[in-house]
């Protein structure tokens, strides 16, 4: 698996087979809920106490690219007001939470958790 699929699909950084976290985006109760390691080859995910705080960097640069993405669309669509602009704006942030969330720690991890991926031979030898 390529580690852009394995991004999209929210699995491990290392062995890009385990899922990240227990349930589905769509879980609103559940959706912030991560295994601690890895189900399947047991990277421990949270690299230092404290290590996800830094993802919130990337979740800011997410809700920035659709604030800017909203005021766009509503200027080539001559529909600006200040109003559309925050209630679209929001809205969209607020809806978008729970993928934004994950996919800000999924991304975080795979960019700067210093974690290099295994192949399944390596991950067989070590067996």
């Amino acid at each position: 698996m390529s580690k852009l699929k394995a991004v999209i699909s929210g699995k491990c950084p290392q062995c890009r087979k385990g899922d990240m976290f227990e349930h589905n985006a769509l879980s609103l109760s559940n959706f912030h809920k991560m295994h601690t390691h890895c189900p399947n080859c047991g990277l421990k995910y949270e690299r230092e106490p404290g290590f996800f705080i830094g993802a919130m960097y990337v979740n800011y640069a997410f809700s920035v690219a659709i604030i800017v993405a909203t005021g766009i669309g509503l200027t080539v669509f001559d529909l600006y007001s200040i109003y559309n602009f925050l209630i679209i704006g929001v809205g969209v942030t607020i809806l978008l939470l729970p993928f934004l969330f994950r996919y800000s720690r999924i991304i975080y991890l795979h960019l700067f958790g210093g974690v290099s991926y295994k192949s399944d031979q390596m991950n067989k030898s070590k067996a």
